[in-house]
């Protein structure tokens, strides 16, 4: 298999969503999936494929962006649960994805990848993006 170029990498060629809040080492963008507001993906802002190629250091400051992310959309959202993945197979680019999840929405208790279990979800309220950047913001302050 031919080595992954950054050219060829849609998280170096692209933002990957709406771009709510960001520092050198990495964003935070809004995926913008109506059935799941709230989720998030934390996307380092270099090319690294896996956590190990990062440095003591950088590992704990994702991970605090990371942590903050999530107790932001439990505070917005209430979900009845987080899911975080960090998969990389079809995007080789270090990217966590932060998902709030519900026992009432399409897929639960299937990941969000999988076959719908429902038509449909109950409809939850959106927070705009500045919302959601301040949430974050306060929980990055108080780690």
């Amino acid at each position: 298999m031919p080595e992954h170029r950054i050219e060829d990498c849609e998280l170096c060629q692209s933002p990957g969503g709406e771009v709510i809040w960001e520092s050198e080492l990495c964003r935070v963008v809004a995926v913008g999936d109506p059935d799941y507001p709230g989720f998030c993906r934390v996307i380092l802002n270099r090319h690294v494929r896996e956590m190990t190629d990062l440095s003591e250091d950088e590992r704990i400051r994702l991970m605090h962006v990371l942590f903050g992310v999530e107790k932001a959309i439990r505070a917005l959202y209430q979900p009845d649960k987080i899911n975080l993945a960090s998969l990389g197979n079809m995007t080789p680019h270090l990217h966590w994805h932060v998902i709030p999840r519900w026992r009432d929405d399409r897929h639960f208790p299937q990941p969000v990848w999988a076959t719908p279990q429902r038509a449909q979800a109950p409809l939850r309220r959106a927070v705009d993006g500045r919302h959601l950047a301040d949430q974050i913001i306060n929980a990055l302050r108080t780690r």
